[in-house]
């Protein structure tokens, strides 16, 4: 079978699929990434990316019953869907049409249409970029051939064109996270990506006037995988990463990148990078790899990093010496996401691999900052991987959207929160 490559099948192509009219829907493939549209207008798109790892055959095995496959013969390959769904109001009368319902826990009148599926190399995550209102929404998708490609939204279509497809690094390397630098500057212009990379590298794509985004650095940050990049909302030249190796850095992206910093083997070290000071290097206990990293969009110097050993930590990034708090989650923290609203931001929402789907408010008016879980969703089967609050602001609502999907039972739910 040839690699994988993004095509699209619309909706129209997929009658013939049926999707059942339940709380339930089977995503097919494994599920890893879920994320909802940010851009005003389209707040009620969201996206779910899917991975399959599958065998492949270079020979023709029918002119050659006998002889078994040698290992270069007989290889894996990695591929997956970009599948693209609308929030209804609306129930479909049955599954057998183009359309798919996802009935809401809590939010009986919500449902979902499948209105596109891109085809493509496994998808590892998925980030839009927060534009101004007069352009149009973007998608950045990072893939298992090292490739972020670069999707624009169209809504009169119900459907995404591609702008680019730009490969971070050659050779069997994989793109794990990805994350835009203008959360908190939209603008009308694209931001620049950082984007983690299976061999340990981080890649830095910024965007150019005639090229759309290019890659402008790949640096060695981690021994291990890299599992999660992430910028400083309020510092575009400040980068986060976490990685299987038990560390938690800051990189200042003006500055030579050619080495990270380590305090102490037995200990992660965080590099700490400001505008006004030089390098501090700070002794932060991990007992796992660190898989998740969110700055706050609101409250500017907090940050959220989880962890594989069941906790989120919260930082304030000018005394990165000490956790100003561990939560306890029960799962690994494959996702954190702060709520995009400035009314809830006390409220993080936590993939938690092995234990479901958690909301945890914090009281950020003391000290220790203590918390409290306010809600568990536990109807996932396996791990719990992708998971985002809906974008859409609706007064009338004390709780919000929330789609999250699992990986080896392939579920994609709605809920509210």
């Amino acid at each position: 079978m040839s690699r994988a490559s993004y095509h699209d099948v619309t909706a129209v192509d997929l009658r013939t699929r049926v999707w059942p009219p339940c709380s339930r829907t089977d995503t097919v493939l494994p599920a890893d990434s879920v994320e909802f549209c940010p851009h005003e207008g389209s707040r009620d798109i969201f996206v779910c990316g899917t991975y399959m790892l599958d065998q492949k055959q270079d020979v023709d095995v029918a002119m050659n019953p006998n002889e078994p496959l040698s290992e270069s013969e007989h290889s894996q390959y990695r591929w997956g869907r970009c599948l693209v769904f609308k929030v209804t109001d609306t129930k479909p009368s049955n599954g057998q049409l183009s359309s798919v319902t996802v009935t809401s826990f809590s939010r009986p009148g919500d449902s979902a249409a499948l209105v596109q599926e891109m085809t493509s190399p496994a998808v590892l995550d998925q980030k839009w970029c927060h534009r101004s209102r007069t352009s149009t929404a973007v998608l950045g998708i990072a893939d298992s051939e090292g490739n972020i490609s670069v999707q624009e939204w169209q809504p009169q279509n119900h459907r995404f064109r591609r702008l680019q497809n730009i490969p971070c690094i050659s050779g069997d390397v994989l793109c794990l996270s990805l994350d835009w630098s203008n959360r908190r500057y939209p603008s009308d212009h694209l931001g620049s990506l950082i984007v983690s990379l299976s061999d340990g590298s981080l890649c830095l794509l910024n965007p150019s006037s005639s090229n759309g985004l290019v890659v402008s650095n790949v640096w060695r940050a981690h021994d291990y995988e890299p599992w999660i990049a992430a910028w400083n909302y309020w510092e575009s030249s400040v980068v986060y990463s976490g990685g299987d190796d038990l560390s938690l850095k800051a990189w200042d992206i003006r500055q030579p990148l050619h080495r990270p910093v380590f305090a102490n083997r037995s200990y992660v070290a965080l590099t700490y990078i400001s505008m006004t000071q030089s390098v501090n290097v700070c002794k932060i206990r991990f007992d796992a790899g660190v898989t998740s990293i969110q700055n706050h969009p609101y409250t500017e110097h907090l940050l959220a990093a989880g962890s594989y050993d069941n906790a989120v930590r919260l930082f304030d990034t000018r005394k990165p010496l000490s956790p100003l708090t561990t939560i306890d989650v029960g799962g690994g923290a494959w996702r954190v996401k702060w709520h995009p609203s400035p009314e809830r931001k006390n409220d993080l929402l936590v993939a938690c691999m092995h234990d479901g789907f958690k909301i945890v408010s914090i009281d950020r008016k003391e000290c220790t900052m203590p918390y409290n879980i306010g809600k568990c969703f536990r109807q996932h089967e396996s791990l719990a991987y992708g998971v985002d609050w809906s974008f859409h602001e609706d007064v009338r609502e004390k709780e919000t959207l929330i789609v999250s999907c699992s990986f080896y039972d392939h579920k994609l739910c709605l809920w509210s929160g």
